[in-house]
């Protein structure tokens, strides 16, 4: 036992610096969205003419890409030096970008919205259920469908995560999250948002979710 945690935190700092040295001799790109893809998933399960609402979009590189299939994108996001990068490398005619707080922002002026997406975006908020109960109360939805695609990483990954979460090592692949997730917890968070999972699969360790509003939820 003297041994297992110090050895745990070096399996910590050896993955992030595996994610640092890779990305610098990848142009500054981690090769984990190449691999990853998800973006690919995000485009595939929209439909086009959808006017979409991205949140957490970062620099805008998935929002650039759905951009392409959607009629409009709003992207939304609290860092407004990703905001910036966004509006520089990411811009088209469709996309409005938005620095602002996504769980205070005010979407009744966006236009009808058919899709919501959050890739990597549910694990970074402490009030969950709160969030996601406003969104669907307060955007201005085109239909009945309240769709949402819903990324998070999950806890169960693999054994190593859940071992150091019970001798109380550091096991989060980002100290900025509030959780990572078991599908059981997944769900249960969706349930009491009201919300159906309609589908899931997992990939790289994470959930990837299709999701509808529960009818006068």
């Amino acid at each position: 036992m003297l041994l297992i945690r110090p050895v745990l935190k070096m399996h910590n700092l050896c993955y992030k610096l595996a994610g640092v040295l890779s990305s610098s001799i990848n142009s500054g790109d981690h090769p984990k969205h190449k691999i990853m893809q998800y973006d690919e998933w995000f485009k595939d399960n929209i439909n086009s003419g959808d006017v979409v609402l991205d949140i957490g979009c970062n620099t805008g590189t998935m929002t650039h890409s759905m951009s392409k299939k959607a009629s409009y994108v709003y992207a939304i996001d609290i860092n407004c030096r990703y905001i910036q990068v966004a509006r520089k490398n990411n811009m088209s005619n469709n996309i409005s970008y938005i620095c602002s707080d996504a769980t205070t922002y005010d979407y009744s002026q966006c236009k009808l919205i058919q899709m919501v997406t959050l890739s990597n975006v549910l694990e970074h908020i402490e009030y969950r259920v709160d969030f996601l109960k406003k969104l669907i109360n307060q955007i201005p939805w085109a239909n009945n469908s309240k769709t949402l695609l819903i990324r998070v990483p999950m806890l169960d990954r693999e054994w190593i995560s859940v071992y150091k979460k019970e001798i109380g090592v550091e096991y989060r692949l980002d100290n900025t999250h509030f959780i990572e997730y078991t599908y059981e917890s997944f769900k249960k968070e969706m349930d009491e948002a009201k919300i159906d999972i309609l589908s899931h699969h997992v990939k790289f360790g994470e959930i990837y979710a299709i999701c509808q509003a529960v009818n006068g939820s």
